[in-house]
């Protein structure tokens, strides 16, 4: 071999080897979840900053995701508030509306207060719909102080839910509350989504609702990841009755008891986006400055994540 080819093979290795660690060097670390981070207002809800300094505050401290309720949403426009500045509020601070809560009677047996509860839903979904909201919680709302609501007819019912937020463009998360004597059960609200027949029927657990209704967390194995786009984040404080706990005893997730390696690795094998939302009802968060309470919730979320995976 001359000199020009040992000059010319030398050159080619290198670049070779350039090229080889360029790509390392440019390859993204896979994430070892599938979780996105959200904040559900109710965290900040007693600070009543309104509706566009909650969206702030969300992107400001790093949230992925904003889950609003709908009556802050409402109290905006009567404001004089224009949706169109929402929807361009969350995309410029490059924030996600994830869902939004919200309280209609779809699920009563009563005919005309559901025949209300679908308008309701309707304008709604309509004005969620053009601040890009992607979905509505459909809690089991009027239906919990007494049982023995026929779960067939409650799926009936839902399907006309979810059918109406496929014409709107907002898909309807059907919400377990555990302190319903109806859907406080993993198993009952499986059952009214699945006995739908709709197939974007989904669902919506909660840490502390599935502690207060009694549902195994191995529940959350059943479904599939995309009948379960978001998960609600809390926590509940060691030695809690399911019996006696309340709203207002969740504390941020990890300051209690839950077993997150359980939930989190249940969801995380899904394999699919699932978005994680920080929802509390704390007292002494309400009385923190909202960004502090915001900072301190999401660092949490991360962590537990973290350390559960």
């Amino acid at each position: 071999m001359n000199r020009r080819d040992i000059l010319k093979s030398t050159l080619t290795g290198a670049a070779i080897a350039t090229t080889g660690i360029s790509a390392l060097a440019t390859t993204p670390k896979k994430s070892k979840h599938n979780f996105t981070f959200c904040l559900n207002t109710s965290t900040i809800r007693k600070q009543n900053i309104g509706l566009m300094a909650e969206i702030e505050t969300a992107a400001k401290v790093g949230f992925d995701g904003i889950e609003i309720w709908m009556g802050t949403l409402e109290k905006f426009v009567k404001d004089g508030g224009k949706l169109a500045a929402v929807k361009k509020k969350s995309n410029d601070l490059g924030i996600v509306i994830e869902d939004s809560i919200g309280f209609a009677k779809w699920i009563v047996d009563d005919e005309v207060e559901r025949g209300k509860a679908m308008e309701q839903l309707k304008k709604e979904m309509d004005m969620l719909a053009q601040i890009g909201c992607k979905r509505i919680a459909a809690p089991p709302f009027g239906a919990t102080n007494e049982p023995g609501l026929n779960l067939q007819k409650a799926a009936e019912r839902f399907h006309e839910v979810v059918a109406l937020g496929k014409e709107m463009g907002v898909l309807p998360q059907l919400e377990l509350w555990g302190f319903s004597k109806n859907l406080h059960l993993f198993g009952e609200t499986l059952f009214v989504a699945a006995e739908s027949g709709h197939p974007d029927a989904i669902i919506l657990p909660d840490v502390y609702h599935l502690f207060r209704g009694g549902s195994p967390f191995e529940a959350l194995s059943l479904i599939a990841g995309n009948k379960m786009q978001m998960f609600h984040m809390n926590d509940y404080p060691v030695n809690s009755d399911k019996n006696t706990i309340t709203d207002a005893m969740r504390v941020m997730p990890g300051d209690g008891v839950a077993p997150f390696k359980e939930i989190l690795g249940i969801l995380n094998k899904k394999e699919t986006p699932i978005v994680l939302s920080l929802e509390i009802f704390n007292e002494d968060v309400w009385k923190m400055d909202p960004l502090a309470a915001c900072k301190m919730g999401i660092e949490k979320m991360k962590r537990i994540v973290e350390v559960s995976l």
